[in-house]
């Protein structure tokens, strides 16, 4: 499939799509694959700034960056798929307003080409979070959201050079492994006091500390970047820290977070706040207009009032099939658990449920395995789990199925979590 399906003149005239979605990750590609799964026979066109078919991003951190992934392992579909389900991609094309109307509305890209639509999807992902301080631009620091951002930092590692990861999230933590294991000398240096911060309760960064650093990882708690130091040739050559230490680096990578991308619905007039706001049938503040992905924040699931994003290809695919149904005028289907993993080295991570809102937990750790139990108001609202994909399935069943455990006997390590939950049924 070609760069470009729409002409390469720059004024053409106004092409139309039924239904145009802008993005081309997960959230954009499941959308149209519901329509076309319920029947829908109209055009659907997709709209994607970058030059490649949809492709999965969580392989990036790992697999691709070990090469145990390459480019055509990526894909989500093949082009041959994609014509038979008359989904009509373009590549490489960046849309840069969208005019709603009563009717629909139309998008402007880059080039000035235009399309008019009857119905609209938003799932434009996030962008990477920049880092403020002196040498961010140098050469040889990087961020990873994209393909294009893997195959560099992949490059980068060959070359042995010391790593400073600058982030001790998912991402941060995935690549510092992955680096690890390749032999590189690997620091992560992590503003907050603790791994994992904003994600989970201090069992699992402590567990997942201790992990990195029998790894061989050096991690920095407390510690904030105040300037990338370079060479008189623009290269990155050392991360200073606030207390005057400088980490040697021939590669950084920044993994501080991510921003959803909400600058087109914003400028359409839509509700925004931290992300597009949607609510569980991924409707927005206009009727035609729908919203997917990691560029959304929706309901939160305990507190009423609140509301949260969630950023992991489940809810992409979550999302993208309530909106399909909402696009069509139909009933949603149920959403289940929502659930994340990540695989850092020889651990796996695996979260069933949303913790936030908790107001308690229970720790079940043992050898080199941890479970935490999260509870609300006495029930039994999510886990973190690492290296015991048992407990991740049985809470997760659990969580769906509205079940819960004791929580003075969810301690209990001579009764498994699939036991305990079953005495509580």
């Amino acid at each position: 499939m070609s760069a470009r399906t729409l002409s390469d003149k720059v004024e053409v005239a106004q092409p139309h799509a039924d239904v145009l979605i802008v993005g081309g990750g997960e959230a954009g590609l499941g959308v149209a694959d519901e329509l076309r799964a319920l029947g829908f026979a109209g055009t659907i066109t997709m709209a994607g700034e970058e030059p490649r078919l949809p492709y999965q991003r969580p392989p990036l951190s790992k697999g691709y960056l070990s090469g145990d992934s390459d480019d055509e392992s990526l894909e989500l579909r093949a082009p041959e798929y994609l014509r038979e389900q008359g989904i009509d991609v373009w590549l490489g094309r960046r849309v840069a307003s969208v005019d709603l109307t009563d009717q629909g509305g139309s998008a402007v890209f880059d080039d000035s080409t235009s399309v008019a639509f009857d119905r609209l999807v938003l799932a434009t992902g996030a962008v990477a979070r920049e880092l403020p301080v002196p040498g961010a631009e140098l050469a040889g620091v990087h961020s990873l959201r994209s393909v294009a951002d893997a195959a560099l930092i992949r490059d980068a590692l060959r070359a042995g050079g010391p790593l400073v990861v600058i982030g001790g999230g998912f991402i941060g933590l995935e690549i510092a492994a992955t680096a690890r294991a390749r032999g590189l000398s690997v620091t992560v240096v992590e503003a907050a006091g603790r791994l994992l911060e904003r994600v989970c309760a201090e069992p699992l960064s402590d567990f997942c500390l201790r992990t990195h650093r029998a790894a061989g990882i050096d991690i920095r708690l407390d510690a904030a970047v105040v300037e990338l130091v370079g060479t008189d040739v623009g290269a990155v050559s050392g991360v200073r820290l606030a207390d005057g230490t400088l980490l040697p680096a021939e590669v950084v990578i920044v993994g501080v977070g991510a921003v959803p991308a909400t600058g087109i619905a914003e400028k359409a007039g839509l509700e925004c706040r931290r992300g597009i706001v949607v609510d569980p049938a991924g409707r927005t503040t206009h009727p035609r207009v729908v919203a997917a992905g990691d560029c959304t924040e929706q309901p939160h699931p305990h507190l009423e009032g609140e509301l949260l994003a969630i950023e992991s290809v489940n809810n992409a695919v979550e999302q993208s099939k309530a909106a399909a149904h909402t696009l069509l005028g139909l009933d949603p289907p149920a959403r289940g658990v929502p659930w994340f993993w990540s695989d850092q080295g020889g651990m796996k991570i695996q979260i069933a449920g949303v913790s936030h809102g908790h107001d308690g937990y229970v720790v079940r750790e043992e050898a080199e395995r941890i479970t935490v139990l999260y509870f609300r108001g006495g029930t039994l609202i999510a886990a973190d789990v690492a290296n015991n994909p048992r407990d991740f399935m049985a809470v997760k069943r659990a969580v769906a199925e509205r079940r819960t455990v004791d929580r003075e006997r969810a301690g209990d390590l001579t009764r498994s979590v699939k036991d305990l939950l079953r005495e509580g049924a």
